[in-house]
């Protein structure tokens, strides 16, 4: 794969770190939802606040990155309507790894419970407290996890397609491993 086939190394990383993120989150925030009060709950919603905030912060390089390096351009070989729909998946997943942490963060400030990232930086209350807003914005995070992990099914399925049914070198371009230095 040449340069201008593939993603950045940057872009790449970023990517990766994301998505491992993500793939941690999303069963992470599904069993400390089950979990009784208790002290390992707690520390269970500071971790999933905690990552989820990094989450967002690498969002903002990534999308910093994306501003001044164009992504490569699918191949001419994939019909317009997949390369229309293959943008339409990117943009609402870049869409809900921003407003996932953010609906986590405002839920939080909602609940009156203020967020101090890594246990360090303490972040401002983005709301102020209302239990009844707080009780929403849970629905409203849940909701968005349940469709960001919908459409994560749909971005892997997507790629696996392009690397065994097509075979056109789609999958390549975002992974390390074939990663060739110029």
């Amino acid at each position: 794969m040449t340069p201008k086939t593939r993603y950045t190394w940057p872009a790449i990383a970023l990517h990766w770190a994301i998505a491992l993120l993500i793939f941690g989150l999303f069963p992470l925030g599904l069993y400390m939802s089950s979990l009784a009060l208790s002290i390992l709950k707690i520390k269970l919603f500071a971790w999933h606040k905690w990552f989820g905030l990094t989450v967002l912060l690498l969002a903002i390089l990534r999308l910093g990155w994306r501003a001044g390096h164009r992504p490569p351009a699918l191949p001419d070989s994939i019909p317009r309507w997949q390369q229309a729909a293959a943008g339409a998946l990117h943009a609402l997943l870049y869409l809900l790894i921003f407003a996932i942490p953010l609906s986590g963060w405002a839920l939080s400030s909602a609940a009156g419970v203020q967020v101090v990232w890594w246990g360090v930086l303490p972040l401002p209350e983005l709301l102020p407290k209302d239990q009844a807003l707080a009780h929403a914005l849970r629905e409203v995070h849940e909701s968005l996890n349940f469709l960001m992990a919908a459409l994560v099914a749909m971005h892997i399925g997507a790629a696996l397609k392009h690397q065994f049914v097509d075979r056109d070198g789609v999958l390549q371009r975002m992974l390390p491993i074939f990663r060739k230095e110029s």
